[in-house]
């Protein structure tokens, strides 16, 4: 299997030092091409590892599967490198049976960097999917408390991280017990999300009901509209998130919370999930996030 860190030698400069040569551990970065029935679908950047919870994940944020059912097998085809190695870079999905093929505006036009999902799209109007599950409707009530060791669990358990200081994370909690359910890193914070939903789907967890759904870095338009294709109720991001995120999880009535330092957090939508302190309940329901619009049905 390909390799998840390599070692480089590198100068250390520190101005007013004399420079110093020494070795330093890199996150590797390579290509996937995911196939489905023989077929290229994508060919995305990423860390090695997990690659079929990568393209199980992938295929559920595209709207393509909605169950374990749904995913039969995945193999690594051949695909080497100057020394005649193979990459396994080259995944081919079987799909169940009687589930359609992936509809030919999903394929990408391009390659994909690990910082870019939505790149490569047909048409503007493939960027929104349509979820089989409404997040909405999803009672669970999440202890603020509790939200708030979040971060750094999902920070425990970043082995990854802890040699290179170059990586992403997401994790699975359930948000009533707190228990971390998965950890997945990558050098793209959509694939490492995808790794997670993937995992959720070869265990038929899906839809996530009663779930937070954590990641390191800010909560994007994409990041929002993959916990949505999983059942996700609840995202919350180390950092703050873009705009079109904090529309689409009020949209959708999901709970998005972000600025996560500490016992510090702002929710931005959907914060009648989140039972805080007395003092700070009375402030969230005078600034109207009691209150989210739901999706017309």
């Amino acid at each position: 299997m390909s390799r998840i860190t390599v070692h480089r030698k590198v100068i250390q400069v520190n101005l007013g030092e004399p420079s110093v040569a020494r070795e330093d551990v890199l996150t590797v970065e390579e290509p996937l091409e995911i196939r489905v029935g023989g077929r290229s679908l994508v060919v995305t950047m990423r860390t090695p590892g997990h690659d079929v919870d990568l393209a199980a994940g992938f295929l559920v944020s595209e709207g393509v599967i909605t169950s374990g059912e749904h995913f039969s097998a995945a193999r690594y085809c051949a695909g080497v490198n100057e020394q005649g190695q193979n990459t396994y870079n080259i995944l081919d999905v079987t799909l169940g049976a009687g589930v359609p093929p992936p509809d030919p505006s999903l394929e990408r036009s391009f390659s994909t960097t690990s910082s870019c999902g939505l790149c490569g799209k047909a048409s503007i109007e493939t960027v929104r999917t349509q979820s089989a599950y409404d997040v909405s409707s999803d009672a669970v009530r999440i202890d603020a408390e509790l939200l708030s060791t979040f971060p750094a669990q999902m920070r425990s358990r970043q082995g990854v991280f802890d040699k290179t200081g170059g990586l992403h994370a997401a994790a699975l909690f359930d948000g009533v017990s707190g228990e971390m359910l998965v950890v997945r890193e990558d050098v793209g914070r959509r694939n490492a999300v995808d790794k997670v939903v993937g995992w959720a789907l070869k265990a038929d967890r899906l839809p996530l009901a009663g779930t937070v759904l954590v990641v390191s870095g800010r909560a994007s338009f994409e990041l929002t509209q993959k916990a949505m294709m999983a059942g996700i109720p609840a995202l919350a991001a180390i950092s703050v998130p873009s705009s079109l995120a904090a529309e689409l999880a009020n949209e959708l009535g999901m709970t998005l919370v972000g600025s996560m330092r500490g016992s510090s957090m702002v929710i931005y939508s959907a914060g009648e999930r989140v039972v805080v302190a007395r003092s700070s309940a009375a402030a969230a329901a005078a600034s109207g996030l009691r209150d989210v619009p739901r999706p017309s049905q």
